[in-house]
């Protein structure tokens, strides 16, 4: 019997169980994927709650009940039909008494039916049942948990727990704007309820003797724990920090809270638990402790912050001057994270009033310096010690207290141990073969920039230390070379050996000179210019000499043989040196350049730019097939022809006219063509190019030799491009090559070329002559995206009116020849593109949708570019417009909503082409079928909810044009002026078939104002008076909906505030009108939120989106 008829007639438990077995337990594919067929159509099944509750109650095995579990959770979530309120209440009541009546489930079970309770639970906080929100009620659910067994208490508990957890957690499912309010409403209503209840079951807890090694009591303990850190780590004002920012996090815990943080008891409760619990339980202890640190400085007054800080630098003593747990490295981890949030949350000022601040600094510096010696130990706990110790010390020129901050003593050590750990990790490394911290550039430079400040603290010292650790280690690797140089030619059996340990040795030596470069280049980039002095800018002379002599040493040796690492640190001190002493800001008669002129004849700026650029036209010749030192030495000369003085200087060197005029493969083989091992390498010679351009630009003008004689080698290759697309047989890869490295060589032109001069003369040597070969490169390889991402990307940076550069002549008909070949493009590209079918989800963005985003931002910029008068198409017969908007619209329509906002570029071209085609063809969009209509609003409608600004910015823009639009036609039609165009006509009919389109927009802009954090007010405010005019009676309702779901005591503030909002505001449409309205916006909005401070249940009554 097939699987899919059993699914379809299965009668009996024990067949579901049989698939249950199969899904979780078979380790054959095929039957697993049978299975869960099976099983998805079980789930889809209209008979399906019935029979999930036949499973619970009979079922035999554990699978077959988290089959249940599962299958109810999706059941209850689904938006489209949803379970009626009846129904769902008795699921709720039902899975409470199962979970009461067996605590002993398997452990994936019990989650899965609390996660069932929770889900159920978040989504009906809004629903009413003859006045009582009946899903309100969680701590009464509870209690009844908590007054049986161990087991229920942890039941009990970890429904609280995922709770809290379950409705700070945005789903993908519902809109955003309704999650907000639900989890404002359980802040308001439940959540300090339940973190005093979590607070009073630790107290309990760790008043008896807890038998910790019973596991139950064990597992109780710890989701206590996990509640209270739910609880502490809540979303409460809405923010969705992102958790990569750790360091920043501020808890804004609602000033409600203030007694639980003001009574020293609560921080006194973590810190007995963390020496009083097994080191497995004190990471969360800590993890709490940490949110209790971070909790928002304005909840306390200063004599408050004072005592609370007293009690947390009191706790954070305590466990320095007992650190047993310490070793265990979560427990380190979170202790270091606590140790950051001191400084992050609290200014040094007050840190230094603090009774024990002297010995509390002393054992935080001792700890750091430990920690830091033993740097194989947690590395990445070692951030936050550092991050510490960089804001203490950014923060000693503001320190108005006269108490000691002590930092002039514990700095240097702090700095003297992170160097020298690193420099004697280099010797284990190679010893052991470990993982080299080097290879992680990321970490390396994340702690780099924490030190540069760190060590310009008592920066004579950190400088003396780092002189001496540089002339150690150059002198000894000048003397290994010296060695090996004389050796050379005594080559005897014995010395294999010792070649072997020679090595070693110059390995050894390379990576400690690359610690020490890195960390050079750090500290001179940590100079602030108003606290140095002439001495500081003597000892960065001191440094920089070193490290120049350095280069030119290891320069010298290159023909034989390079350290990428060692070059890859020159790089970023070069990078540091540029940052601080070059460029139009900077102070020519520094200390440092006497020191320069002094040791190297290093006179002026000019002469430091020649060695900058002789670095780097060497590592372009030896470096060239390496592409990290290729991308950041290019990325160099970019970061050099930026500076307006700096670049004119640059163009009299020499070295700067050569590459000028020999960028060519045989110079610089990063740009030849058949060693790269793929496309995407030749991305960095974009980068080479704009900077190329900037420098040939200084003294262009109107010089069209000397652009031909620069162009030469491009001209070469697109001939070679085109004799080989003539041919029918040509080597594909090879063409492919040429092609993509000379598109990316353009755009890097184009994008340096933003005067009109220049961009001319390179728009005349592009077009006619070589727009037929991009044309026919999208016509061959449309489904190649490494190929056409860059053709599309010249094409969209050519039609860019950048810097007002594409200023044709009045008799000149370019603008519009140049809009043909763009329609030409999208035409043939899109076309293809979608000829493709269904592509992969893992692949659709590399594939299909990267080069959709190019071709939207292409057709924004030349709609946009203010120099084709796009009336003339259609007067003259032209389709050129018209293909490219019906080329729009079908990719369009072949792109689900979900993936226009889940591709931030994608979401970013879309919107914006969007607010253009509102803003200047209205009439293309009035023309369109009633689903593209559809499909453009609800897309609007979406992208209005985005977190994105820009996003919502444009979608607001978009909306102010469509409701303008329709105002207008309304207004026309009212006036009984001519009948207008049949398509006006087809589209406010669309709009009064679909009134709801609109409706739902109306509200979901006043709720965003309302309600939330509008970050974009004046944009929001534009398109809304345009829909309460055209919504007036649906305004009206929505109004009193609001109104009367405020306390009886609020309703008539909120009434009056509704009415200032209209007062003054006339039936139309005019700036004037608009504006008046926007200030009566600004005014609602501060009344608004001033009324529903105090409520506690007012912001989250009306539901409007749900």
């Amino acid at each position: 019997m097939k699987w899919r008829k059993m699914a379809d007639h299965v009668q009996g438990l024990a067949q579901l169980e049989i698939l249950c077995k199969q899904l979780y337990e078979t380790t054959d594919t095929a039957v697993r994927h049978q299975a869960e067929k099976a099983l998805v159509e079980f789930t889809n099944s209209p008979d399906c709650l019935s029979k999930c509750q036949l499973l619970l109650e009979r079922g035999s095995s554990s699978y077959s009940q988290l089959l249940a579990a599962t299958c109810l959770s999706k059941l209850v979530s689904r938006t489209s039909n949803p379970l009626p309120l009846e129904q769902r209440i008795d699921i709720r009541n039902y899975v409470l008494n199962y979970l009461a009546t067996r605590p002993k489930l398997a452990a994936f079970v019990t989650q899965a039916l609390i996660q069932l309770y929770a889900r159920i639970t978040k989504l009906g906080w809004f629903d009413c049942q003859k006045d009582d929100y009946v899903f309100r009620n969680v701590i009464a659910d509870v209690t009844r948990f908590l007054q049986d067994s161990v087991e229920h208490c942890i039941i009990g508990v970890t429904i609280l727990s995922q709770l809290t957890n379950e409705i700070n957690q945005a789903d993908t499912t519902h809109p955003l704007t309704k999650h907000r309010k639900i989890a404002s409403s359980f802040r308001d209503s439940s959540l300090f309820d339940i973190f005093t209840l979590s607070c009073n079951l630790l107290k309990q807890a760790s008043g008896k003797n807890l038998n910790l090694n019973d596991e139950s009591q064990h597992g109780l303990l710890m989701q206590l724990l996990k509640l209270s850190y739910n609880c502490l780590n809540y979303d409460f004002i809405g923010t969705s920090t992102d958790e990569s920012s750790d360091d920043l996090c501020t808890v804004q815990i609602p000033t409600s809270w203030r007694s639980a943080f003001l009574d020293s008891s609560t921080l006194q409760l973590f810190f007995n638990l963390y020496h009083s619990i097994p080191p497995s339980l004190s990471p969360l202890v800590l993890s709490c402790l940490v949110q209790i640190a971070s909790v928002r400085r304005s909840l306390f007054n200063n004599a408050e912050r004072a005592k609370f800080l007293s009690h947390l630098v009191d706790g954070v003593k305590r466990i320095l001057a007992n650190p047993q747990c310490l070793p265990d490295p979560n427990n380190y981890h979170e202790f270091c994270r606590l140790l950051a949030r001191l400084k992050s949350n609290y200014q040094l000022g007050e840190l230094v009033k603090v009774e024990n601040y002297p010995e509390v600094i002393r054992l935080i510096a001792n700890f750091t310096v430990t920690s830091l010696q033993h740097w194989e130990f947690a590395p990445n706990s070692v951030h936050y010690l550092l991050s510490l110790w960089q804001r203490l010390a950014a923060s000693v020129p503001y320190v108005k207290a006269t108490e000691p901050h002590l930092l002039e003593t514990y700095t240097p050590e702090v700095t003297k141990a992170y160097i020298t750990s690193r420099l004697e990790s280099v010797h284990v490394i190679l010893r052991d073969g470990l993982e080299d911290p080097l290879d992680d550039a990321g970490l390396v430079q994340q702690q780099l920039d924490q030190l540069s400040t760190i060590g310009r603290c008592e920066y004579e010292k950190t400088c003396a230390l780092l002189v001496q650790l540089f002339d150690q280690a150059a002198q000894t690797y000048q003397e290994l070379l010296q060695s090996t140089n004389s050796s050379a030619a005594d080559i005897t059996v014995q010395e294999g050996t010792s070649r072997a340990q020679m090595g070693i040795q110059a390995q050894a030596l390379t990576c400690r000179l690359t610690w020490l470069v890195y960390i050079i280049g750090a500290v001179i980039g940590g100079r602030v210019s108003f606290a140095s002095t002439d001495e500081q800018d003597a000892m960065d002379g001191e440094l920089v000499c070193r490290v120049l002599q350095l280069m030119n040493l290891t320069d010298s040796r290159l023909a034989q043989a390079g350290n990428e690492r060692l070059e890859l640190a020159m790089l970023s001190f070069f990078e540091q040196f540029r940052k601080i002493y070059i460029g139009d800001q900077v102070q020519k008669s520094s200390k440092l350049y006497r020191r320069l002129s002094e040791v190297l004849g290093l006179n002026d700026e000019t002469m430091v730019l020649s060695v900058f650029i002789g670095k780097i036209i060497t590592n372009l010749k030896y470096w060239g097939q390496c592409e990290p030192i290729t991308s950041k030495t290019l990325q160099l000369l970019n970061d050099l022809s930026l500076g307006y003085s700096s670049v004119r200087k640059l163009v009299k060197l020499s070295a700067v006219q050569f590459m000028l005029n020999n960028h060519t493969s045989e110079h610089f083989s990063f740009l030849g063509v058949n060693n790269q091992s793929n496309l995407s390498d030749m991305r960095c010679r974009t980068t080479f190019y704009t900077a190329l351009g900037r420098l040939l630009m200084v003294d262009l003008g109107e010089d069209e030799d000397q652009f031909e004689q620069f162009m030469l080698p491009l001209t070469a290759a697109f001939e070679a491009v085109a004799q080989m697309l003539s041919t029918n047989t040509f080597n594909e890869q090879e063409a492919k090559r040429t092609l993509v490295g000379l598109v990316r060589d353009l755009r890097g032109i184009a994008f340096a070329f933003n005067a009109k001069t220049s961009f001319m003369m390179l728009f005349d040597w592009i077009y006619p002559a070589y727009m037929p070969i991009l044309q026919r490169a999208i016509e061959l390889w449309y489904h190649d995206p490494a190929c056409t991402t860059p053709v599309l990307k010249l094409m969209a940076e050519l039609v860019h009116n950048r810097s007002q550069r594409l200023q044709f002549d009045v008799s000149s008909p370019n603008g519009i020849l140049l809009f043909r070949e763009t329609s030409k493009m999208i035409t043939t590209y899109g076309n293809r593109i979608l000829t493709l079918g269904e592509v992969p989800k893992d692949q659709v963005y590399g594939v299909k949708l990267k080069g959709v985003s190019v071709c939207f931002a292409m057709l924004k910029a030349v709609l946009s570019g203010n120099y084709v008068n796009f009336g003339v198409f259609r007067l003259y017969g032209d389709d050129a417009l018209d293909n490219a908007l019906q080329t729009f619209i079908k990719l369009l329509l072949s792109i689900p909503h979900s993936d226009l906002l889940d591709y931030p570029k994608l979401s970013q071209s879309f919107y914006s082409l969007l607010e253009v085609l509102t803003q200047d063809h209205m009439n293309f969009i009035a023309s369109l079928e009633p689903h593209v209509v559809m499909y453009i609003l609800s897309s609007i409608s979406e992208g209005l909810t985005a977190l994105d600004t820009m996003v919502c910015t444009g979608c607001c823009s978009s909306l102010d044009h469509i409701v303008t639009y329709l105002f207008k036609q309304l207004s026309r039609s009212t006036k009984k002026r001519p009948t207008p165009m049949a398509t006006d006509d087809r589209f406010l009919h669309i709009m009064q078939q679909h009134p709801e389109m609109i409706q739902q927009m109306l509200s979901t802009v006043l709720n965003i104002i309302i309600f939330e954090d509008c970050r974009n007010q004046w944009s929001m405010s534009r398109p809304l008076l345009g829909l309460i005019l055209l919504n007036e009676k649906y305004f009206a309702d929505l109004r009193n909906s609001i109104v009367n779901s405020q306390p009886p005591e609020k309703q008539q503030a909120m009434h009056l505030c509704f009415e200032n909002l209209m007062e003054g505001i006339e039936r139309n449409l005019l700036t004037k009108n608009r504006d008046r309205f926007t200030q009566n916006l600004s005014v609602f909005r501060r009344e608004v939120n001033d009324s529903m401070k105090n409520s506690t249940y007012g912001v989250n009554s009306n539901d409007m989106m749900s």
